[in-house]
């Protein structure tokens, strides 16, 4: 049975997800901070774009190609959709509305991964 990358792909992205929901914490918790700026991290696109991944050689003629996995994930100011007096750039409406979309690709990772569990073990007869 060949390697299944989906589990270790949702759980990459999962470890994402947990950076970005603890930075939307920060935004959020700072929110009547003086100076502070709002932050967000990089997609998860980028993350997995710099990512590099073995290719899999099953035969001695196919080409292979060696890279280091990356974890690290950057984070960016973000762009805010005001400024208070106080100089602050945090949105509450904007935190909670990345926070949503935490949530909700959280749930649809968790959801394709029950899936393909499901498939596997039925595939298995079980």
């Amino acid at each position: 049975m060949e390697p299944v990358y989906l589990f270790s792909l949702a759980s990459r992205q999962n470890s994402w997800l947990s950076v970005r929901q603890s930075t939307i914490s920060e935004n959020i918790a700072n929110v009547d901070t003086p100076g502070f700026a709002s932050k967000d991290v990089e997609p998860f696109k980028d993350v997995l774009d710099k990512t590099s991944m073995q290719m899999a050689a099953t035969q001695s003629g196919h080409i292979s190609e060696t890279g280091s996995n990356s974890r690290q994930v950057r984070v960016d100011d973000s762009e805010a959709w005001q400024v208070t007096v106080s100089d602050n750039s945090v949105s509450l409406e904007q935190e909670l509305i990345k926070a949503g979309e935490v949530t909700r690709q959280h749930s649809l990772n968790t959801q394709l991964v029950g899936s393909f569990y499901s498939m596997m073990k039925s595939s298995l007869g079980r």
